[in-house]
């Protein structure tokens, strides 16, 4: 199954910010402002919680930092993780090459351009009227793992060095990613193995985001508020300037990256598999007047003829499934077909149990 967009064609906002506007165009303003929760509040924010994975990984796996990696994928949907092992230098080229990629000439980057139907390339993704509100961002999709999966007209013609660094890159964020899952699994008390197989031949994808100064940041949004489709998420913050927000308990907590560190995110499939304990988290990304933002996403999501349906030791007579079993290529489509809104479309295949009681409040 192949994935498709029905995405109708927008201007490229990196070449509209280049206009010296003084104005928002009307496609991109908001009905309310788009204000984090902290230029409301005196009350100091919680942080979002840090996973060093050395120490996660020491002494047969450090019961303390397992504890408090489920209570990040619990609670939160969303960690930092610290001394990752992924290569610093490696690390600067691949924000170097993303950030060289959006600066190219745009005759270049049309080269590169999304094919009528194709959500894979460089444009935008959800947008499915013409009258929909757009974000204020660029983007440049594409799937990278498995290899044989690749559109040749795209990660191929990627220009060297950065093509290399990416694939380089790729390899080592999807070692990191089985690695993070297994330790999810551990610190759901399960075997690894059952996480791993609901993945089958596992995709990675990428998105690399570019965020344009904006005139008026408080009247539009870089990324509309919402959760990943995928499995997991792995984050690298290309600069310094910050943006990304995580929703949690009805607060907007804006997210100040650590240096060398990830950000981590569980998607809609992962919270699937762990039967609702895990959370994926709504999280947008917001613009600033003065300087552009940008970011790379690594997503690592089952194999779209997969069917997502819980880790089967999660489900009991206690804690029976909570959600519908429906592919990984449906679910994709699903997904791709509506605009982002929340976790809306997670919501839709969810099954409506008889009390309100949370599958997470069943585990401690």
């Amino acid at each position: 199954m192949e994935l498709t967009s029905t995405t109708p064609t927008v201007p490229f906002v990196q070449e509209l910010a280049k206009q010296a506007l003084t104005k928002v165009p009307d496609r991109y303003v908001r009905s309310h402002p788009i204000l984090s929760s902290s230029s409301s509040s005196t009350t100091p924010l919680p942080q979002l919680p840090v996973i060093d994975l050395t120490k996660l990984l020491s002494h047969h796996l450090n019961q303390p930092e397992l504890k408090k990696l489920h209570y990040a994928c619990k609670e939160w949907g969303f960690f930092q993780l610290i001394n990752h092992g992924v290569s610093e230098s490696l690390v600067k080229n691949v924000k170097k090459g993303a950030e060289e990629f959006f600066n190219l000439p745009m005759e270049e980057k049309k080269k590169f351009e999304q094919r009528e139907g194709d959500v894979e390339g460089y444009g935008q993704a959800f947008v499915v009227s013409e009258e929909q509100k757009l974000d204020w961002a660029d983007m440049f999709f594409l799937f990278t793992l498995p290899s044989h999966i690749r559109k040749p007209h795209l990660f191929p013609n990627i220009p060297l060095p950065f093509r290399v660094d990416l694939e380089t890159y790729c390899e080592e964020l999807r070692s990191l990613a089985i690695q993070i899952l297994d330790l999810m699994a551990y610190s759901l008390a399960i075997d690894p193995a059952e996480i791993r197989e609901l993945f089958g031949e596992a995709t990675q994808s990428t998105r690399m985001n570019y965020y344009p100064p904006c005139p008026q940041p408080e009247l539009v949004v870089g990324l509309n508020s919402h959760s990943d489709g995928g499995g997991l998420t792995i984050l690298l913050q290309g600069n310094e300037v910050e943006g990304l927000q995580i929703k949690k308990d009805g607060l907007w907590i804006p997210v100040k990256p650590l240096p060398n560190a990830f950000i981590i995110n569980l998607g809609d499939m992962l919270e699937m598999a762990t039967n609702g304990i895990y959370q994926s988290s709504e999280h947008r990304a917001t613009v600033n007047s003065e300087k552009e933002r940008f970011s790379i996403a690594t997503f690592y999501s089952p194999a779209l003829n997969t069917i997502m349906n819980p880790a089967p030791s999660l489900v009991t007579p206690n804690t029976p499934a909570v959600f519908k079993r429906i592919s990984a290529g449906e679910y994709f489509k699903g997904y791709l077909a509506q605009e982002l809104r929340g976790k809306s479309f997670l919501n839709s295949i969810r099954i409506q149990a008889e009390n309100d009681q949370k599958p997470s409040q069943l585990y401690n």
